[in-house]
């Protein structure tokens, strides 16, 4: 037996309405659907649930989730734009020898750590 892709990520939260929002119409994630307080989003082939209806929410110490993207001063400009505040804008985090590692950090409305990604070559 070999695992290899992730299918889905849950993220608890505490209103799944505004977490549909944040992370549909701020981030841009295509929705897939929502099944009560249940929404599904598609990251580039893997699912992301939003478990909605928690009175509170913990955001996991030491856990983030990376999108990758191209352009990311863009994509940050973009985000900033539409009201995602950024705790560090994009920047070079380490130079790979065939590759410049970039990123830049951000949280939802529960908190959870999120990051964009590029590997500049």
């Amino acid at each position: 037996m070999t695992l290899s892709i992730l299918g889905q990520i849950a993220l608890p939260v505490t209103s799944t309405d505004r977490a549909e929002q944040f992370y549909g119409d701020m981030l841009g994630l295509p929705k897939l659907f929502r099944y009560g307080d249940l929404a599904f989003f598609n990251c580039g082939g893997v699912r992301l649930m939003l478990d909605g209806g928690r009175d509170k929410v913990d955001a996991g110490t030491g856990v983030c989730h990376y999108f990758k993207v191209e352009h990311i001063d863009t994509v940050a400009a973009t985000l900033q734009a539409r009201g995602v505040a950024f705790e560090r804008e994009p920047h070079l985090v380490a130079k790979m020898p065939d590759h410049a590692l970039w990123m830049a950090f951000f949280r939802d409305p529960d908190g959870h750590l999120l990051a964009l990604m590029e590997e500049k070559r």
